[in-house]
């Protein structure tokens, strides 16, 4: 009979020249090169996640007490919601999403256009222009509150409906406090236009608009998406400027109504206030989520050439 002769099995493990183990170095450099980071985003999600949830479970909470919701979930009930329409909460809603979306829109076109002047005109003061919308967006819109509550309260005695308590009035505030830091950032992003586009539409005839709508709009696309989105949320949750404007309840916009909700801490309706802002911050959310596919293409478009 043939003798058979066993082999012993190598172990996969390798054995360092100090005696340590491969593995264990492996798993040690992991960790100070990437392990650290996850962590730090865990912690980071629990951090900003945990807040979201107690607004949610106040919301759901039928006492409207906010020291009821420290366990969270603990009782269940949409009575909060149902009893947000009654107290002018829709009406501060479509003001808001009004407001808003005409003021986004209109930023956008504004400095757009400003951005395409600058960037394909050569004209007296050009410079001495950019220069002073360069200094005007140093100062926020807010310390100049003051000024703005006269100049409504003046203009409303000629033209109403640019006085105090107008929607319209709101948004003229807003799209003049956001030309200068949009038309420069928007400006930057022009240059990177070629001009050679521009000349080879002018030589098959086009005109100046022809090339702004046609050609430089949907090549700049990424950034008017960014302006109009930023532009869209900055009004949206802003408190002062509209406050300072607007003073009936009816003209109300959401930062306003859900501050007079809770303006009084002892009788605040707690439960209605995080009821309404679960639901005001849907569509935020909802805009950001949409819009994101596009601000991301448009960042990574020009990282690879072809």
């Amino acid at each position: 009979m043939a003798s058979t002769t066993s082999t012993p099995r190598v172990s996969k493990r390798r054995i360092r020249a100090d005696g340590t183990n491969d593995n264990r170095v492996r798993g040690l450099r992991w960790w100070i090169e990437l392990g650290w980071r996850h962590v730090l985003a865990l912690a980071l999600i629990v951090i900003c996640v945990l807040p979201l949830l107690y607004i949610v479970s106040a919301s759901l909470n039928p006492s409207g007490h906010l020291t009821g919701s420290n366990q969270l979930f603990r009782r269940l009930s949409f009575q909060n919601y149902a009893d947000l329409l009654p107290e002018g909460f829709g009406t501060w809603m479509v003001n808001s999403l009004v407001i808003s979306t005409s003021t986004a829109i209109g930023t956008v076109l504004m400095g757009a256009a400003a951005a395409y002047a600058f960037s394909r005109f050569r004209f007296r003061g050009r410079r001495a222009s950019l220069t002073t919308l360069f200094i005007l967006q140093m100062f926020p819109q807010m310390l100049a509150f003051v000024a703005i509550f006269l100049v409504l309260l003046s203009l409303g005695d000629v033209i109403p409906v640019l006085g105090l308590n107008s929607h319209l009035a709101l948004i003229a505030v807003y799209l003049g406090g956001a030309l200068g830091i949009n038309t420069f950032l928007m400006y930057g992003f022009f240059n990177t236009v070629p001009r050679e586009l521009d000349e080879a539409a002018k030589i098959d005839g086009a005109t100046h608009a022809q090339i702004f709508w046609r050609i430089i709009v949907r090549l700049v696309t990424p950034i008017l998406i960014v302006v109009g989105l930023l532009s869209f949320i900055g009004t949206y949750s802003d408190f002062i400027i509209a406050r300072v404007v607007l003073q009936r309840p009816d003209q109300f916009t959401l930062a306003i109504g859900l501050y007079n909700w809770g303006s009084d801490e002892r009788t605040a309706p707690w439960g209605l206030f995080a009821a309404g802002a679960v639901i005001a911050a849907i569509p935020v959310v909802a805009l950001f989520l949409y819009l994101q596919r596009y601000v991301v293409s448009g960042l990574t478009a020009g990282s690879v050439k072809g």
